[in-house]
């Protein structure tokens, strides 16, 4: 392994150590000790092999793409056991495997939960849920960056006009996703403080909001979002891990602003205002349309918390909404929606070539100079086939482990996409503590898939499937 890769997994390992050291201090603060000997090992365990990986001196080598993505199913792997710890030296007695089970779940920004009432448990440890899903979605966003060169050039434009990363560049676009990530993530945070809402609530939703993950600092989110004012501005909030990252970034420091830095998040504005129409008029039951504005916003975001008062019967559009997704370069999952667009536009002008064919058809976005080739859509293509194959393998697992055929679709499509359960995908009474070693085991697995799977299947497919 270089000293590159040793680095990279080096930081998060500090960064644990760091997070770890602030929930002491907010401990002690709040005098809340009843866990605080968790978090003093947790700072240590991960310091001590932290900062060896910092200081190494191994002769360094130029590091290939298969060695990049060993890192980034590595850190998937490894970390959680790290953010475990908290919960497995808990005065609550959980299994390591359900402490596993949690920490992956925060980490991948999933929100499965094998807690059944939030409140009865500490502070502390609510606060840990929480950061732990801020650690995964940074964690996503370096991964990126870290691979960067896997992705089609229209992805690559929407971050930089660098069509390669070097050491030096990886590590300068890396810190400006941590300067923008935790911006983002104070802005939400004041917002949610001026609408009324309890600091450590709000200090946990900010973490869950920016990491578009699904853990809750209580039982019931109607608790804390209990106005219809609350829910608009919670609703646009959750947009935030919809767009790109980078869009506050490229609207106010970009001085040569170019089209081809914003054409996802156009597309994505002009996706969300269209379904936003639809749903106001035709889904609009019983004039509650904040809460539904709520539900449309946490699906296509990915976050997946919804209220009480969401109408039951459309759970399946949301669920369509969760596979589509966000912006590429968000912490939201979903197969992404620029890549089922240009298969969609790619698909009808072949099909209005046969009926014109002296016609010149051309997979080009409209406002940019964008192209996208046939690679590329190959590679959409796969990405969606392997969604569809994991989906009915997930399915047909939690089948065989006695989950209903319902149950086990809806909940293979939120594990995949990395999205909660909740009311209005009617799982909100899913028991994740009761379910057996194999299944947690399956759900483990595909939240990492879920994680990872664009990340690696396609430059793996690519090896076999496109030789040149």
């Amino acid at each position: 392994m270089s000293r590159f890769s040793l680095n990279y997994l080096g930081i998060f390992f500090i960064l644990i150590s760091i997070l770890s050291f602030f929930n002491i201090i907010n401990s002690y603060y709040f005098n809340l000790y009843l866990n605080i000997d968790t978090y003093i090992y947790t700072s240590l365990i991960s310091s001590l092999i932290g900062v060896p990986f910092l200081i190494i001196k191994k002769i360094d080598k130029k590091i290939t793409i298969y060695e990049k993505i060993l890192i980034v199913i590595i850190g998937y792997i490894f970390l959680p056991l790290i953010i475990s710890i908290p919960y497995y030296l808990s005065i609550y007695n959980i299994s390591f495997l359900n402490c596993y089970f949690e920490a992956i779940s925060g980490f991948t920004s999933t929100g499965f939960t094998i807690f059944e009432n939030i409140k009865h448990l500490d502070e502390s440890l609510i606060l840990w849920r929480s950061t732990s899903q801020w650690i995964g979605g940074i964690y996503f966003l370096f991964s990126i960056v870290l691979l960067i060169d896997i992705f089609d050039n229209s992805l690559k434009k929407s971050l930089t006009n660098f069509i390669s990363f070097n050491t030096s560049e990886t590590f300068k676009q890396s810190f400006k996703i941590l300067i923008l990530y935790s911006s983002l993530t104070l802005i939400i945070f004041i917002v949610l403080n001026l609408i009324n809402i309890r600091t450590f609530d709000a200090f946990n939703l900010s973490m869950t909001i920016i990491a578009s993950g699904g853990f809750l600092p209580v039982n019931n989110i109607d608790s804390i979002i209990n106005s219809n004012f609350k829910e608009v501005v919670f609703s646009i909030l959750m947009l935030i891990s919809f767009f790109s990252l980078f869009l506050s970034y490229n609207l106010v420091l970009l001085k040569n602003k170019s089209m081809n830095f914003f054409i996802e998040d156009f597309y994505l504005f002009i996706y969300f205002i269209f379904l936003v129409v639809i749903f106001f008029i035709f889904f609009n039951f019983n004039y509650n349309f904040s809460s539904i504005f709520f539900s449309l916003t946490s699906s296509i975001s990915n976050i997946g918390i919804s209220l009480e008062d969401t109408p039951d019967n459309l759970a399946f559009i949301f669920l369509i909404l969760v596979i589509i997704g966000g912006s590429f370069f968000s912490t939201s999952s979903g197969i992404r929606f620029m890549k089922l667009y240009s298969l969609i536009k790619f698909s009808i002008n072949e099909l209005l070539s046969h009926s014109k064919p002296k016609h010149v058809y051309i997979n080009k976005f409209y406002f940019s100079d964008t192209y996208v080739n046939q690679s590329e859509l190959y590679k959409y293509f796969l990405s969606v086939l392997v969604f569809i194959v994991s989906l009915f393998t997930i399915s047909s697992l939690l089948t065989i482990s006695n989950i209903k055929i319902e149950e086990a679709f809806k909940l293979g499509i939120l594990t995949l996409m990395n999205t909660v359960n909740s009311s209005m995908f009617n799982l909100n009474d899913f028991n994740f503590f009761n379910l057996n070693i194999l299944t947690k085991l399956i759900l483990i697995f595909f939240m990492i898939i879920g994680r990872i799977e664009l990340l690696t299947v396609l430059i793996i497919s690519k090896k076999f499937l496109f030789k040149n």
